[in-house]
């Protein structure tokens, strides 16, 4: 069994209109030493998989047909073994 924590953000090529409201944000509140600030999403899921390769396959065609669109976020993915509640 495999946690794996997926972290997405868009890619660098993209806007990030959220990020740059946030950090207009930050600097009203008098943070000025913030910069290039940019939002992203955040996953941790469970894979009930005993062999690491298979898992992280698994987990990487999670991400290409639901948890992220390739067109304008990438991702960095990693796997923990976890022991098993069995």
């Amino acid at each position: 069994m495999f946690k794996a924590t997926i972290n997405v953000t868009l890619k660098k090529s993209v806007l990030d209109p959220q990020g740059q409201t946030v950090l207009h944000a930050l600097s009203t509140l008098g943070f000025k030493e913030a910069q290039d600030l940019r939002v992203g999403k955040f996953f941790e899921l469970t894979v009930d998989e005993a062999d690491r390769n298979r898992a992280e396959a698994r987990v990487r065609e999670m991400c290409d047909k639901l948890l992220i669109n390739p067109v304008i976020e990438e991702y960095a993915l990693t796997l923990r073994e976890e022991k098993s509640a069995r």
